[in-house]
Formats: C-alpha cells, structure tokens, sequence
C-alpha cells in the first residue's frame, strides 16, 4: 500500500465541513454532579475550558478562514489557538471581532515561520536579543487579537537539540529572557506559557522537573506551564508525578495520545491523568493538538506520519467526549 493511499481524497478545502451535521446533534455536556477523589470533595469542573489548535482544520491561518472558528463553536469548543509565524499574514481585527461574537477565547503559538537564531537560550548573546524582539512581537500580536496567552516552548527553538553537556549558565541567561517576556506580556494583558518538548525537539526543557526548575529562574508571575500528553509519553515514567510536579503553574495541557491520535486510542495512562488532575482540582484549559491528515502533505510536513486527524470534527468529538466522561468518573 503507498503511504499516499489511507489519505481520503478531497474535493473541498475545507475537510471539516463533512460531519458538521453530526456534530450539530451530538452536543456534548459536562456532568453536573458532585466529583469525590478518595475523602475530597470536589466540584464538577463545569468551567473547565476545551479548546483545538488551527492546525487540526488548516496548515495557514488567514482571513478566509473565519468560519473555522464558528465551526469550532458549533463543536462547543471554548477556546481556539492559532499558529503564528512570519508567514503567516491575516487581519488581526477580523479574527478577533469573530472570536468576541462567538464567546471563543483565543490563544496564540509559534508555528509558521520562527527564524533560527532568534532564540532566548542562544549561545550569542545578540540571536538572544533577537529572540526576544521576535517574541515580544508575538505578544504584541496576542494584544492585538485579544488572546488571553501565548504558548510554546517559547525558552529555546524546537528542532533545535544540541547534543552536549548543558553551560552552567543556559537556564540562567534563558530565564533572564523569559522574565523579561513574561514583564511585557504582563503589561499587555497577555500570559505567557511554556511547556516541555521530547528530547527529539530540544534538549532545554524535557520533563516537568526541569520546566518548574526554568519557572524558577525566570521568576515571574505572569509565567506558566502548559503540559503535552504526547511529548511527556518520552521522557517520564510517571504521570501522577509530572502533573503535582508542576501544579501550582499548571495552566493548561494539550490532550492527545502517543501518536498525536484521538485521546484514548494510544498509550497514555488516561486514568491516572484523570485522577491526578481531579486531585489537584485543575479547572483549567485543556486543547486538542495534532495536523490535519487529509489536506495534502501537510501532516507529512508537520512530521506526523500516521492518519489520525483525517477529520478534526470527529478527532474534537471523539476526543471531548472520552475527556469528560474520565474527568467525572469518581
């Protein structure tokens, strides 16, 4: 079989639209009871936020994509995130007035194009200067969208993996930078919020240890963690541990499986996240993130190679549900 042949073909440019009817009458809605973790008692997560990446529904963000985001609506998603780089061009104003009219928050991460050197662990000090000016525009853009956060493994540059002993001075000189990030972020109104990656991406941030270790160094209110279900798959052994490790900067984690799949379809330990984040009473965001697999080559080109987002209205159904109904077992 051609690695080419489990793609569906497609005649639309937008692939969502074929299970908007479904979707429409399978509205999906929290449990409203009372949740009890061992002799705790704890409320239904009734304001816990659901949220998908843009790149589930297309590999360009642009102002001729504004319905995506009614749909994301109509999927009773709370909030969007939205891949940026300097490539990616749109009218601020516009995606913004239709997130407002939606009741969507936004978020913003770098995905498009993100020069090399511009890097806040760079081992020259002026690609960290240029690191943080490109950030810093980021932000800016956040301001300009309303977003309520800017995401990503904003401390170094993923692909970036420098095979070496770690300078005694790189958390030091990369916390500088992201103290002075999250200070203007702050000053925009926009949080900043870093996750770890695989070791496969970089070698600054891999486990939970380490990011609260970064946190530290950057000492900054306005600075977060966001965990990933599929980069921790790789560097610990233990879930329950990575979610207290972090749990007093947790502000969101991204949700998919091993392989960037459905969750519940791979091989992440979904009962013991379930437990851990009812434990520490996380009322906070929760996004689906993976590529879409029926447009193109885009997967392929995003370094995803299995067909596990061929339809994103079904991967966010699908996904939703399983995560609503583990969050409210007892």
């Amino acid at each position: 079989m051609s690695a080419l042949t489990w793609f569906p073909l497609r005649t639309s440019r937008k692939p969502w639209c074929a299970s908007i009817g479904v979707i429409l009458f399978n509205r999906l809605f929290a449990f409203s009871g009372v949740l009890w973790s061992g002799s705790v008692s704890l409320p239904c997560h009734s304001t816990m936020k659901y949220g998908a990446h843009s790149y589930l529904f297309s590999p360009n963000w642009d102002d001729s994509q504004l319905d995506i985001l009614e749909h994301a609506k109509e999927i009773d998603l709370d909030f969007f995130e939205i891949g940026i780089g300097d490539g990616v061009n749109f009218d601020h104003r516009k995606t913004r007035k239709e997130a407002e009219k939606l009741g969507l928050e936004l978020v913003i991460s770098p995905g498009g194009l993100w020069p090399l050197h511009c890097d806040l662990s760079a081992d020259e000090k002026e690609n960290r200067a240029e690191g943080l000016r490109w950030h810093r525009k980021a932000i800016d853009q956040a301001a300009e969208l309303g977003a309520i956060a800017y995401a990503g493994a904003l401390y170094g540059h993923p692909g970036v993996v420098k095979r070496r002993r770690p300078p005694l001075d790189e958390f030091l000189r990369t916390g500088e930078g992201l103290h002075r990030l999250a200070q203007y972020g702050e000053g925009k109104g926009v949080k900043v919020v870093i996750e770890p990656m695989s070791h496969f991406r970089t070698h600054m941030v891999n486990t939970p240890d380490q990011i609260m270790r970064l946190v530290r160094v950057a000492d900054h209110p306005n600075l977060l963690v966001s965990l990933d279900t599929y980069h921790l798959i790789t560097e610990i052994v233990d879930y329950r541990e990575a979610i207290i490790t972090v749990k007093d900067s947790l502000w969101g984690m991204h949700m998919c499986e091993n392989n960037r799949g459905v969750p519940g379809s791979g091989l992440v330990p979904w009962e013991t996240v379930f437990a851990t984040l009812r434990k520490i009473r996380f009322d906070g965001y929760l996004l689906f993130e993976a590529y879409n697999s029926s447009i193109g080559d885009f997967a392929f080109e995003r370094g995803m190679f299995h067909n596990v987002c061929s339809d994103p209205a079904v991967f966010v159904q699908d996904g939703m549900k399983f995560l609503k109904q583990g969050l409210a077992r007892k």
